[in-house]
């Protein structure tokens, strides 16, 4: 295990459901990966994601979906794409990646704590 955060350290992510609201494929990226747009409800909106996940999703698995994001991290550039949230997953082996999603239709924006 690694560096153990203090509560206050938790409390600064801010880990929020949205719903995918449009998914296209991304080949300029190094590692298979889809470009996802993600709606997080009116005080956050529309955010991008790129998501090494089509070893388990196709484009129509992922359309409606909601997920878990961590949406206060900087922006970050990924090839010819700005990412600006982390969508989080479960990451076995050979990076086949798992969403974390809520098991109840939600509002998007939720905040995860």
């Amino acid at each position: 295990m690694e560096e153990k955060l203090s509560w206050s350290d938790f409390e600064k992510v801010e880990m929020r459901v949205g719903t995918i609201i449009n998914v296209n494929d991304f080949p300029e990226a190094r590692k298979p990966a889809f470009q996802l747009t993600i709606d997080f409800g009116n005080e956050i909106g529309i955010k991008k994601s790129s998501a090494q996940i089509t070893k388990r999703y196709s484009k129509e698995d992922l359309l409606g979906k909601q997920i878990v994001a961590v949406v206060n991290f900087p922006k970050k550039q990924i090839g010819t794409f700005m990412s600006e949230c982390l969508v989080l997953g479960s990451v076995g082996n050979d990076n086949d990646i798992v969403l974390l999603t809520s098991d109840l239709k939600v509002a998007n924006g939720l905040r995860i704590g």
